[in-house]
């Protein structure tokens, strides 16, 4: 396993105010996760020796088996990416109007939506979970909508079975971006086969990664046909163009990175959770930081290790606590923000006060296995000696706009 050099001997003052940084080499968000070099490379091999390297070979094929098993459905479409995955299911799925789409989320969510020639409304969220808010969305719900579009945020999953009811009661479609969320569970089952289709990603970022890909996953056979199809060009099984389709294919190089991360799955989730467990000890009791937790009786890949920031009690911003954190070799990441509703392509609408809130008090520390639990116990106190001294930091950061 990778680990961060950790400084020697770090003082009491934040690096911000001229201390020694707490990590000696920066500890970043999305680092991907170290996997069997030797086993990938067999599989990479294997697929040159058989000049097979795209258009569904065996190696991908393989890995929407396991993907399909892991999620327990029936059928598993690999893409080239999640955003490609979640065009198809908008097309497969034959929405049409209005999707209804929390603003606090990945650019990517409304942006499928958007590029298909639908119109994303975007719904305020759950203040603690930051997943979909059922009464906004039901005030949504029009005569042009034909979809719900939620998304497990931070792996963290909606009440599916209430969110299923508000669909079926409006006759809607029902989609979820899991990008998040694989391996996670809700009520015992799966994440995966909720709703008419689920996608996940396998961005380089995430718990398991393919460098780059996604999948749909349904029980839905004749939707995971056609998505199929759709993924190439829009031909069918015996080779006729019968959809109107794009290239979406995932490649067997990727497919080989896919399934050798899908070897180490539970060795991911085990390290990230002992991360989570670190942040969680080492932040426990400081003002004006919470780490959100999971929810232990569901099955967790632990991946986004989340705090809340209460500005007035913590005495910094969120921002200024990302700033000061990066001095010390931390470098976190403001998931989301801003809110899609006030991102530039999307601005005009309604203000959603719950998403604002939530995209002001969000930062994400490092997981995965570029770093190590003693990396996590230094981010904490990194984050717990900038709080200490938070009115000088705020003093020095506030000050730089007036000087300059």
């Amino acid at each position: 396993m990778e680990r961060t050099s950790v400084a020697a001997g770090p003082t009491q003052v934040p690096a911000l105010l001229g201390g020694t940084p707490a990590l000696a080499e920066p500890a970043r968000v999305g680092r991907p996760n170290a996997v069997g070099r030797a086993r990938f490379l067999e599989r990479l091999n294997g697929a040159l020796d058989r000049g097979v390297l795209s258009n569904g070979g065996p190696l991908v094929r393989e890995f929407e088996q396991r993907v399909a098993e892991l999620a327990g459905v029936r059928h598993a479409v690999a893409t080239c990416n999640a955003t490609a995955a979640l065009q198809l299911a908008v097309r497969a799925t034959g929405l049409t109007g209005e999707v209804v789409v929390p603003a606090f989320t990945f650019p990517a969510t409304a942006h499928a939506v958007s590029w298909t020639g639908l119109t994303p409304v975007f719904c305020d969220v759950d203040p603690r979970t930051g997943t979909l808010d059922l009464g906004h969305a039901e005030s949504l719900i029009g005569p042009r909508t034909s979809a719900i579009l939620g998304v497990h945020t931070f792996g963290r999953p909606h009440d599916l079975d209430a969110l299923q009811q508000l669909a079926d009661g409006y006759g809607l479609r029902l989609l979820f971006d899991a990008a998040h969320a694989l391996g996670c569970t809700f009520g015992g089952r799966a994440i995966g086969g909720f709703g008419d289709a689920e996608v996940f990603s396998f961005h380089a970022t995430k718990f398991v990664h393919a460098f780059e890909g996604g999948a749909l996953v349904t029980d839905d056979p004749q939707l995971a046909r056609r998505a199929a199809a759709m993924a190439n060009f829009g031909y069918d099984e015996d080779g006729r163009p019968e959809h109107l389709g794009t290239n979406a294919k995932m490649s067997e190089a990727a497919a080989a990175m896919g399934l050798t991360s899908l070897d180490h799955l539970e060795e991911f989730r085990a390290h990230n959770r002992t991360l989570h467990e670190r942040y969680t000890a080492g932040l426990a009791g400081l003002p004006g930081v919470t780490v959100l937790p999971f929810d232990e009786r569901e099955r967790n890949n632990y991946q986004y290790a989340v705090l809340h920031i209460d500005a007035a009690a913590l005495g910094l911003t969120r921002d200024e606590l990302d700033v000061a954190l990066r001095a010390d070799n931390v470098i976190t990441r403001r998931y989301f923000h801003p809110g899609l509703h006030q991102a530039a392509p999307y601005r005009g609408g309604p203000r959603l006060p719950h998403t604002e809130s939530l995209a002001d008090r969000c930062l994400v520390l490092p997981t995965g296995t570029a770093t190590s639990a003693a990396d996590a116990e230094r981010i904490a106190f990194a984050v717990r000696r900038v709080a200490g001294h938070a009115a000088a930091v705020a003093g020095a950061l506030r000050a730089v706009p007036a000087a300059a």
